[in-house]
């Protein structure tokens, strides 16, 4: 028995010292990776809400950025009609930016009479934003990059860019500024 006890005690040390001789790794990062999803932002709107863009699910999502002193600014007319024919089954949000030729120079309240006196606009506007460089917005990091979007990268070159996104917040596609709102290329996904 002293035998067997002297055996079992052996095995024991043997086991203890060969384990603390084993070298292991442990991930001290994680390596899952979640993309984040349109409907996770949440963004400020330009009448001092939020826009929840979680509240669109089953819409299709029209994202624009917008100025008020630009040639492309009548675009705001159509804007708001291609919302009003489409507004079951799409959702447009503007985006106020200044990123091109100062041509949304305006404040927040400033921007929202101008849409609401000249064009009766009553989709929903964020307030202003920038949308490329140093201080792009979070949104837009996410808009124009394939690495967060999964679909396409893109570099917003004027007023009145438009993203179009399916009713489950996939990308589709980008719509530069010559292309309007009524235009068969966009109204043709509704």
């Amino acid at each position: 028995m002293i035998k067997l006890v002297a055996i079992s005690s052996i095995l024991i040390a043997l086991t203890i010292q060969a384990n603390k001789n084993v070298n292991t790794y442990t991930p001290k990062t994680k390596t899952n990776i979640t993309v984040k999803s349109i409907y996770d932002f949440k963004v400020d709107g330009l009448e001092g809400d939020t826009i929840d863009f979680a509240t669109f699910k089953g819409k299709k999502i029209l994202i624009v950025n917008t100025a008020s002193k630009c040639g492309y600014t009548s675009q705001y007319e159509e804007l708001q009609k291609c919302y009003d024919t489409y507004k079951d089954k799409l959702i447009i949000v503007g985006f106020p930016a200044n990123n091109f030729g100062a041509q949304e120079p305006g404040t927040n309240a400033e921007i929202k009479e101008f849409c609401k006196k000249k064009y009766e606009v009553s989709f929903p506007m964020a307030a202003k934003i920038s949308v490329k460089g140093k201080d792009m917005a979070p949104i837009y990091q996410w808009l124009c990059n394939k690495t967060q979007n999964g679909v396409l990268d893109v570099e917003v070159k004027w007023n009145f860019g438009k993203f179009l996104l399916d009713e489950k917040g996939n990308l589709l596609t980008y719509f530069p500024s010559k292309v309007t709102p009524m235009s068969a290329e966009i109204t043709n996904n509704f």
